[in-house]
């Protein structure tokens, strides 16, 4: 039996949704699965749902951060979900810093952050080089 977090594919977008507090080898083979996950479907975000989590310790802290930074090594961003007041305020006291991961409040909202807005860094070089060219 597979007792891993489900990631699901929404476009160019994958989405975890943690709907169980994770012991530590759970949220360690997340880390491992996402990682492939990117790399395999060359997704651009990643979206993690944490709606479900009555606490978040430290370890649920630093591995938030983590899949974070491995996402951005890999060209994707990250944006996390659902985080309950509780936990926010939690998180604060324990000194957690979730450097380089956006927030939203709900998935909705998560993707929409993520969605490519109309000055994207491609269309802005793409028009500064044919103002050079022409």
């Amino acid at each position: 039996m597979n007792d891993g977090v489900p990631i699901l594919k929404i476009g160019s977008t994958l989405l975890v949704s943690i709907q169980v507090d994770l012991q530590d080898d759970t949220a360690l083979r997340l880390q491992e699965d996402l990682a492939e996950r990117i790399t395999r479907t060359g997704a651009r975000g990643v979206i993690i749902d944490i709606s479900g989590l009555e606490i978040v310790d430290s370890f649920i802290g630093r591995m938030l951060a983590s899949v974070a930074s491995i996402s951005r090594v890999l060209d994707a961003q990250t944006v996390v979900v659902g985080m309950r007041p509780a936990v926010a305020i939690t998180m604060v006291e324990l000194g957690l810093s979730l450097g380089g991961v956006r927030t939203a409040l709900d998935v909705d909202r998560g993707l929409a952050l993520l969605a490519p807005t109309q000055d994207s860094a491609a269309d802005v070089l793409l028009a500064a080089a044919e103002r050079r060219s022409g």
